[in-house]
């Protein structure tokens, strides 16, 4: 099996990437880590504030570096920003790995994201801008996938137990 975490968590923003991301950890006895709070924590800042003052493509940047070094490095359970798809190279790292698409819609998504500065592509009209994105980013995370598993209408704890018992199917015994 190659380095690099066991699983990888993809979706858009309000999928329940960071919160079912820790408690699947939990479950498997494994290490969590986002990718945003990496490069919060390596650059010093914000995703927000990297945006607004280095611009998308530097950040898309540093999330591919982040994610690559993550990949080789890290282990347990990492999910993935929302817009890491949009990255060619993020994509190619991904193949072959364990990456789980949890599918949420509009109506869940916006009701979980709600109106926050901490997702700088959702300021504003926040119902559009990620019927926007989930148009872009859909057949990109379904590139990627290898699980998908729907959120919508689903508690956090149950989405945690079918992606903790989805993802030991595919590799029992290993708890990396």
């Amino acid at each position: 099996m190659s380095k690099g975490p066991l699983v990888v968590l993809v979706g858009a923003p309000g999928a329940g990437k960071s919160t079912v991301g820790m408690e699947v950890a939990r479950l498997l006895g494994l290490p969590f880590n986002d990718s945003d709070r990496l490069i919060e924590d390596q650059v010093g800042k914000c995703v927000a504030d990297i945006f607004i003052e280095d611009g998308e493509v530097a950040f898309r940047e540093i999330e591919r570096e982040t994610i690559a070094r993550q990949l080789q490095e890290g282990t347990g359970v990492l999910s993935l920003g929302g817009g890491a798809v949009l990255d060619a190279g993020t994509r190619q790292l991904l193949r072959g790995r364990t990456v789980v698409w949890l599918k949420v819609g509009i109506a869940d998504a916006s009701r979980r994201v709600g109106l926050t500065a901490s997702r700088p592509l959702l300021l504003g009209n926040v119902r559009g801008t990620l019927i926007a994105l989930l148009e872009q980013r859909t057949p990109l995370y379904d590139e990627v996938a290898t699980i998908r598993v729907e959120t919508d209408g689903v508690d956090v704890d149950e989405v945690s137990r079918q992606v903790a018992a989805l993802v030991a199917e595919l590799v029992p015994g290993d708890t990396r």
